[in-house]
């Protein structure tokens, strides 16, 4: 079959025709065929007991390395978030965002590299990424979640870390009529202005015709209100050797680069510093909406042959408003002290002007719509005693987009020009920003300054078809086999409205003063900062002032005051103070991934003197092809419109280009257990598996950020010609199931992995644009007054004030061909690395029933190394792993009697969380973090079916810091609070 003729419409015809060909079967069967059962009294356990024996009976069965999770009733998971819930598995971990479980990463292999499937069904994304945000799904509809950490060759490819596969509800295997009915209000502490919001969700589950036919309707409807509190180093941190300073005549100098003098403890010229870009305090509030349905039809006429049509339904609204307060460098001549090397970083960083520079104040107010459907059919045929059958096919897709007046993305700045100097403590958790003149600013030093009003699109669709087949052998042994055909389609289409009037327009008395309300800021802080006692000879003035300034007003009000008469903007709007629409005019790249893959898998079954064990030996084969079209933006001028920024102007023109690449492996797998005495399972696996790039690193095009500074450009350009990671896995374990409902386990697992990719910076001179900052002009300027920005801008205004280039008024110097050098783009381009790395550890865990006492507990522990660890002391990207940290889990539970409680205990350890900042090569390192949630719930015995229950998550008000090659380079520290709910369900 050729994938590039797989649409839709072959996929409803590949139904139709199974439907045809299958259903006819059905009226002929003979109905003597079917025994009659002998009535067997079943007791059944649910509850976390009989969640928890569920599992590890799953678990115990299983052909290779698995964890699982399953429901402790119909309708009812352990915790109302997926990724919550697969956190307590040993080896795995989750990224929170905004306090709420959104991708998992697992023994040490992130969101990317870790295979989520619906059903068995691969799942579309929107983010760029692989990785699937379980925050848009509710856990109301699923029945388990398993993580498969060995590779069997019946898995889909492309999880390193494991495959993680999450099973919705069926109703004819729950036969019967089941009811869930639940209600609860929420109170996530966050917020400062939201207030309780609802949660309610209906389950309604019905065989009929003895059982031969089932439907199940299950929706969920959720609103959250939530907030947090960030301080930031805005884009980064810039990081040299010690030898670079702002000596520009000696040509030691690099932008960012500090002075020799004036400076304590500076770093020694082999040493590495860095410096801060910005420092920043933003507070956000957000609100979502969460809608989840599904429906699932099912039909079995008789025993051997079962068709299952299901239809899922996801959307996340989410809208965001944010008010801010930051003071940008300019990096004029600085005084600082610093922390002893090699890597060294400033416990005070301070800057002093001679003009008074910008106190910015912005505010944003967007929204997005996270949306997704998911239509599949399958059908299983035990054709006869030897053979079984299996077709499933599904078309799904996703989209991000949206979802307000304002954009997928807004930001307005406004600015006070009264900061006479500007210097942050590093010494705490909490970065502590000191602004000469920053607490007496008064609404009326306000002005507006730049904008940006973003829209993003990003739609995945996946047909997908999937043929599986198990013919047996004989009593010891069958055969697995089958072929699947996948077909993915990406377009993300961005376009923004951007206005760059840093240096402020109108004047003092434009803006309302009471739009513009004083808080102050600290006390909207845990963590603790510093007291600026490393820097002696000078007091500062810590700022402690923000206005939360009305974002709609003041937007409106420059709208109306600063749109020249009979100007068309780009908004749709008519100005530049709104979204635009028109995707054809910036960003637009499409991207289809076809993969065709086929396997055969032996298992063998028997005993070796009388212990019984199982071989699996299985071969995969996989052949994918890439095509990336994309169209971007292209630009023809470069003008320096403020201290540190040089705006691009866009030439109304867009560059097309379609680019290929493919690759295709065979991957072997060998799973073998074996029970080496009652209850002990010993397993050993050995596999090659192979992780995708993220889709944004296969897209065409190269795309420029619209603002350079004086050292030149960025961007970043995809390569369609990536190959995935390779890994070979080996994994070994031992299991003891001593006790119903217990376990003890240990093992290990080793991955030699080869293709890293890493981001390569290529120096481009792609558009030619003149850089108004590295000319004539600017050379004489800088010789004159030195590396200022602010005096070298004045000085070209004053001595080149009728250049064609320099527009006084304006206060602009724009890029003059044949006088300035051509400016450099420094574009992250991806690419696979010739290295190898080994990822190896131990994983541990307990579960343990204390008896009839309704206590209980589990416990865990995962130690992951890596043979390449990133080296802070390399200015240039390199090939670690990121997301690898050692895990802990911790959880006490007691169900008895109707009462069900738990407390759970979450550590993971500090982790490489990025390879790159704003600023390039440079690492993000996410700090250890710890939570603690708990739950309680009550069976009323007057009310039969009637459930109360009460959660709390991050009950002790934990924060998340991510710093820099040293602790002190803070980039982001952000507080989310804890959340409870509190509600009822009810089953019948």
């Amino acid at each position: 079959m050729n994938p590039t003729t797989f649409h839709k419409s072959r996929l409803a015809t590949s139904i139709a025709l199974v439907l045809g060909v299958a259903m006819p079967g059905y009226a002929v069967a003979d109905d003597a065929a079917a025994a009659k059962e002998d009535k067997i009294e079943v007791i059944t356990v649910t509850g976390i007991r009989g969640s928890l024996i569920k599992s590890m009976d799953t678990k115990r069965e299983s052909e290779g390395i698995l964890d699982a999770i399953s429901a402790e009733d119909i309708g009812k998971f352990p915790d109302t978030n997926l990724a919550e819930s697969l956190q307590r598995i040993t080896g795995v971990s989750i990224d929170r965002v905004n306090g709420e479980g959104s991708k998992v990463t697992v023994r040490g292999f992130g969101p990317d590299f870790n295979l989520v499937t619906l059903n068995g069904r691969q799942m579309p994304v929107t983010t760029g990424s692989r990785s699937f945000d379980f925050a848009n799904i509710s856990s109301d509809s699923i029945s388990g979640v398993e993580v498969h950490k060995t590779a069997l060759a019946s898995n889909p490819t492309g999880g390193i870390g494991s495959t993680i596969d999450v099973q919705t509800l069926r109703p004819l295997d729950s036969p019967g009529t089941k009811a869930i009915a639940s209600v609860a209000a929420v109170d996530d502490r966050s917020t400062d202005k939201g207030s309780a919001t609802p949660e309610v969700s209906a389950l309604y589950s019905n065989t009929f015709n003895d059982n031969k036919f089932g439907i199940l309707l299950s929706g969920s409807y959720q609103e959250r209100e939530s907030g947090n509190q960030q301080a930031n180093v805005g884009t980064g941190w810039r990081s040299f050797l010690g030898k670079v300073d702002d000596n520009w005549g000696a040509g030691t100098a690099e932008w960012g680069g500090v002075p020799q003098g004036n400076q304590v403890n500076r770093p020694s010229a082999d040493e590495v510093y860095s410096v801060p870009q910005t420092t920043i305090y933003k507070f956000e509030e957000q609100q979502r909406k969460r809608t989840n349905g599904q429906l699932v039809l099912q039909y079995s006429p008789r025993d051997d042959i079962k068709a299952t049509l299901d239809y899922t339904y996801m959307r996340n609204d989410i809208d965001t408003q944010y008010n801010d307060v930051s003071a940008w460098f300019t990096f004029a001549p600085s005084s600082s002290v610093w922390t002893d090397g090699p890597i060294s970083s400033p416990l005070v960083y301070s800057e002093t002007y001679d003009a008074k520079q910008d106190l910015s104040m912005g505010a944003g107010d967007y929204g997005v719509r996270n949306e997704s459907g998911s239509l599949g059919f399958n059908l299983e045929w035990e054709v006869n005693d030897k053979l079984s059958l299996t077709f499933d096919a599904h078309t799904s897709d996703a989209e991000n987009k949206p979802n307000s007046p304002n954009g997928s993305n807004s930001s307005l700045s406004t600015a006070g020009f009264v900061r006479t100097y500007a210097a942050t403590d590093f010494s705490g958790d909490l970065p502590v920003l000191a602004v000469g003149g920053g607490n007496a600013v008064t609404p009326q030093d306000m002005r507006v300054t730049g904008s940006v009003f973003g829209s993003a699109r990003n739609k995945s669709e996946i047909d997908q078809v999937q043929f599986d087949g198990d013919y047996t052998l004989n009593d010891e042994s069958n055969i697995d086999f089958g072929i699947a055909l996948t077909t993915v389609d990406n377009h993300s289409q961005s376009v923004n409205v951007q206005r760059n009037d840093w240096g402020g327009v109108g004047k003092a008395g434009d803006l309302d003063p009471s739009w513009f309300p004083a808080e102050t800021i600290h006390d909207k802080f845990t963590a603790n900062g510093g007291n600026f006692s490393a820097f002696t000879g000078k007091s500062f003035d810590v700022l402690n002032k923000i206005f939360m300034w009305d974002f709609e007003r003041v937007r409106a009000q420059a709208e109306k005051l600063y749109t020249p008469a009979g100007y068309k903007g780009k908004g749709d709007c008519g100005t530049d103070f709104c979204p635009s629409s028109d995707y054809a005019s910036d960003t637009d790249r499409y991207t289809e991934e076809e993969s065709q893959s086929a396997y055969v898998q032996y298992n063998y079954r028997n005993d070796w003197k009388g212990k019984p064990y199982d071989l699996h030996v299985g071969l995969r084969y996989e052949q994918t092809d890439v095509t990336s079209t994309s169209a971007v933006a292209a630009y023809d001028r470069a003008d320096w419109i403020a201290d540190t920024e040089i705006a691009l102007h866009a030439s109304g023109k867009r560059e097309f280009q379609t680019q290929q690449g493919d690759y295709d492996y065979l991957l072997p797998s060998i799973n073998f257990n074996i029970e080496i005495v009652e209850d002990v399972m010993l397993r050993a696996a050995y596999s090659e598996t192979i992780g995708r790039p993220d889709y944004v690193s296969i897209q065409g095009g190269t795309v420029v950020g619209t603002l350079a500074n004086r050292s030149g450009g960025s961007g970043s350009s995809g390569n369609p010609s990536l190959l995935p990671l390779e890994s070979q896995n080996y994994d070994f374990s031992a299991e003891w199931y001593y006790a119903e409902a217990s376990y003890l386990s240990a093992g290990y697992f080793r991955k030699n992995v080869t293709n890293f990719i890493t981001n390569l910076k290529v120096d481009s001179t792609i558009y030619n644009l003149a850089n108004p900052a590295d000319g004539k002009k600017y050379r004489e300027a800088l010789a004159a007054v030195g590396a200022d920005a602010a005096a070298i801008r004045n000085w070209i205004f004053a001595n080149y004030p009728n250049d064609p280039s320099v527009n006084v008024p304006g206060k602009v110097i724009s890029g003059k061909a044949g006088e300035d050098n051509t400016m450099i783009f420094k574009i992250d381009t991806p690419s696979n690395g010739a290295e190898e790395e080994t990822i190896d550890g131990w994983e541990f865990a307990i579960q343990h029933a204390f008896g009839e006492t309704g206590f209980g507990t589990i416990l865990n522990y995962t130690m992951v190394d890596s043979g390449v660890e990133y080296d802070n002391f390399i200015l240039k990207d390199q090939p670690a792993l990121v997301g690898l940290s050692d895990t802990a889990n911790v959880i006490l539970f007691y169900e008895n009697n109707g009462l069900q409680a738990r407390i759970a205990y979450n550590w993971r350890d500090e982790f490489l969380n990025s390879r790159g900042q704003d600023t390039g090569a440079n690492p993000k390192y996410t700090e250890a973090y710890s939570q603690i949630d708990a739950s309680v719930s009550y069976d009323l015995p007057q009310v039969k079916g009637l459930t109360v229950y009460l959660e709390a998550l991050n009950i002790t008000d934990e924060y998340i810091r991510v710093h820099g090659r040293a602790k002190e380079q803070v980039l982001n520290l952000t507080e989310a609070g804890s959340r409870y709910s509190i509600g009822a369900r009810y089953s019948f």
